[in-house]
């Protein structure tokens, strides 16, 4: 079978949870969507407020460790068969599309369909986490910019580049890392790393449910004090930190519940993957 033309495919950042930091571009298209393809990350609130009502909501939420994760080539399949039989498609993301979102691999997907499409950038859950913590990412004497980093425990990173890191001539912000955190902070005082060196972990940024903990890299050196993280989690590590408690202006939210829905088991969801045969349809 072949399809004689697609409809547009909106890459759009949804920010880092606060509804409220959706950009005017992004309502705008959203209201006017057809299909709406969203990741776990992205307020509830968005897609009540924000969508067209008459939208195919298809949750692809991907989650560690969770059966429930849709893969990523489920989900390229997923936009073309959608970019298929509907004229506006949205792809929607939490944070900004262009931070550890897979974009690559969809951009791949849509330029081998020829199908046309727009990248709507979003608020990052790094500016997100600064805003509402109050902690500049660079401040004169503090920090002389910022460094955008994951960290896994087989993460490969050179001595040297340790060394570099450990100096903390930048602020360090650390995606996806809360697990893998007392492996982080070994490796940076192994490079000698300051041990008075401040870092803050904030859970849910800019969510109702935001709660920010502090330490120094000196503290958090022991197994007594570490602990599970609310997912998403981010860290941020520098001197910028110490202005946390005087600047914080978001009361923590204690109870440390999940803002975001943990995934679930999809049984529409599976259904519809199931059904699409992509591998059979001809490149228009």
């Amino acid at each position: 079978m072949k399809y004689a033309h697609y409809g547009k495919v909106y890459f759009i950042g949804a920010g880092p949870g606060d509804p409220e930091l959706l950009t005017i571009k992004a309502v705008r298209v959203l209201s006017k969507a057809d299909v709406v393809i969203t990741d776990r990350l992205v307020s509830e609130e968005i897609l009540h407020e924000y969508v067209n009502t008459n939208a195919v909501i298809i949750r692809v939420g991907k989650q560690g460790g969770s059966y429930a994760s849709t893969s990523q080539p489920q989900i390229n399949d997923l936009i073309v068969q959608s970019a298929s039989t509907h004229k506006t498609i949205v792809r929607l993301k939490g944070g900004d599309v262009s931070l550890y979102s897979n974009i690559l691999d969809e951009l791949i997907t849509v330029k081998e369909y020829k199908i046309s499409y727009e990248i709507i950038p979003g608020i990052t859950a790094a500016s997100g986490a600064s805003a509402y913590t109050g902690v500049p990412l660079t401040a004169r004497k503090l920090s002389t910019g910022v460094r955008i980093l994951t960290y896994y425990k087989d993460t490969t990173i050179s001595d040297d580049a340790w060394k570099h890191l450990a100096s903390f001539e930048d602020t360090l912000v650390f995606y996806m890392t809360g697990n893998a955190l007392p492996q982080l902070v070994s490796r940076l005082l192994q490079a000698g790393a300051d041990k008075t060196i401040p870092f803050i972990i904030v859970e849910q940024a800019t969510t109702p449910n935001q709660f920010v903990q502090q330490f120094t890299l000196g503290e958090y050196d022991s197994p007594e004090i570490h602990g599970e993280f609310v997912s998403p989690s981010l860290v941020i590590m520098g001197k910028v930190t110490s202005l946390y408690k005087q600047f914080a202006w978001l009361p923590n939210n204690n109870e440390r519940a999940p803002y975001f829905k943990p995934l679930e088991n999809n049984a529409e969801l599976i259904e519809l993957i199931n059904n699409i045969q992509l591998k059979h349809v001809s490149r228009a």
